[in-house]
C-alpha cells in the first residue's frame, strides 16, 4: 500500500515512518516547515511532500494514489492555544477529510488520545462517546476532529479509525525526555490531586498504528493503554527511581498554572515557542484511562510491555 503520514517530521510520525521503513509498504511523508530526517529521505520506498493543511491550494493531488492516512500534524508550542487549535486540530482535518474523499483514499486514522471524554478512571474509562465537553481547548478541539472524521466518511467508501492512545513512553518521545531533563535538574515538581495516567510504550503504540493502518476490518474507536493504568504521581516516582533522581516534589495546582502563565507571556513578548501553557496543564490534570478491549481484540491481543514497570528499561 501507499501510506500516507502527515506530521512525519514530528517526534511520533518520525517514529512510525521509521517502523514502516522495513515493512512492503511504500511510505509518502508529509511536512511543512520542518525537515525529514536524512534517513528516511534516503530509503528507496520513501518520498518527501511539502504541504501546508492549512492552505488548501498547496494540497493539490497529496492524496493521489493513496491507500492509507495516518494523521499527526499539528501545531503545539505556542501560546494562546484558543487562537490557534481550531485551527490545526479542526481546519486541518477538514482540508485533508476533502483531499482523502476526493482520491478515494481506503482509510483515514486520527490519532487521538482519551482526554476527550474528560476525568476517566479505572472504575469508569473512556469508551468511544463523543457528546462531552472535555476541560481544555485542545481536547475539545481534537473530539471535534473525531466528530469530523466518523461523521464525514459515512457512506463513503473511506474507512474511519481513531486511536485514542494513553500517555506514550520510550527513549526519544519529546515528553518523556523533557521530564528526564527537568527531574536531573531538581525542577519537575507534580501537582497533588491524584491524577490517573493510562500509559502505553512506545513499541506497543506503534504496533496498533501499523495494525489500524493494515487491517481492512479495523474500523471506529479504539482506546489504547496498557494492562495496568496509574496515578500520573506514583508513574513519576517510577521514573525518578529508575533514573537514579530525587522523586517530584508535590505541589499545589495553582503554582503551575501560574509557571505556564509567565511562560506563555515570555512567548508572547519574545516570539519564542511556549513549551508549556495553561491549556497543557489543564489537559494535563486530566484523569485519562481508555477501555482497552477493542484494542485487544482488534489491533494488539499481546502487549510486549503490559506495565509501566515492564516498560522502564525502555527509558
Amino acid at each position: 500500500m501507499r501510506i500516507l503520514i502527515t506530521g512525519a517530521a514530528g517526534n511520533l510520525g518520525g517514529f512510525l515512518a521509521r517502523y514502516l521503513l522495513d515493512s512492503p509498504h511504500r511510505l509518502r511523508l508529509m511536512t511543512h516547515r520542518t525537515e525529514i530526517g536524512s534517513d528516511l529521505r534516503a530509503a528507496t520506498n520513501v518520498e518527501v511532500i511539502r504541504a501546508d493543511l492549512g492552505d488548501p491550494s498547496t494540497l493539490d493531488g497529496i492524496c493521489d494514489g493513496v491507500d492509507r492516512i495516518i494523521h499527526f500534524a499539528g501545531v503545539l508550542f505556542e501560546p494562546r492555544p484558543a487562537r490557534f487549535l481550531s485551527t490545526t486540530n479542526i481546519v486541518f482535518v477538514q482540508n485533508l477529510l476533502d483531499e482523502a474523499l476526493a482520491a478515494g483514499v481506503g482509510k483515514i486514522v486520527l490519532v487521538s488520545f482519551p482526554h476527550v471524554e474528560g476525568d476517566t478512571t479505572p472504575e469508569h474509562p473512556a469508551s468511544g462517546r463523543l457528546n462531552l465537553s472535555p476541560p481544555s481547548v485542545h481536547a475539545q478541539t481534537r473530539l471535534q476532529a473525531e466528530r469530523e472524521i466518523l461523521e464525514r466518511t459515512e457512506g463513503s467508501g473511506t474507512t474511519p479509525v481513531v486511536l485514542r492512545s494513553g500517555t506514550i513512553y520510550g527513549r526519544g518521545v519529546l515528553m518523556v525526555e523533557a521530564a528526564r531533563w527537568l527531574m536531573r535538574r531538581r525542577m519537575l515538581p507534580v501537582w497533588r490531586k491524584p491524577t490517573w495516567y493510562h500509559w502505553l510504550a512506545l513499541p506497543d503504540f506503534l504496533a496498533c498504528a501499523r495494525a489500524a493502518v493494515e487491517d481492512g476490518k479495523v474500523h471506529g474507536i479504539y482506546q489504547l493503554g496498557d494492562d495496568r493504568p496509574m496515578l500520573l504521581q506514583e508513574s513519576l516516582d517510577h521514573f525518578a527511581d529508575h533514573w537514579g533522581y530525587a522523586r517530584p516534589l508535590r505541589l499545589p495546582s495553582w503554582t503551575f498554572f501560574l509557571a505556564a502563565a509567565a511562560v506563555e507571556a515570555f512567548a508572547l513578548l519574545t516570539g519564542s515557542p511556549a513549551p508549556l501553557h495553561r491549556d497543557f496543564i489543564r489537559i494535563g490534570m486530566v484523569s485519562h484511562v481508555g477501555d482497552t478491549r477493542r484494542m485487544k481484540e482488534d489491533l494488539l491481543p499481546r502487549l510486549a510491555y503490559p506495565t509501566l514497570e515492564d516498560g522502564l528499561p525502555l527509558l
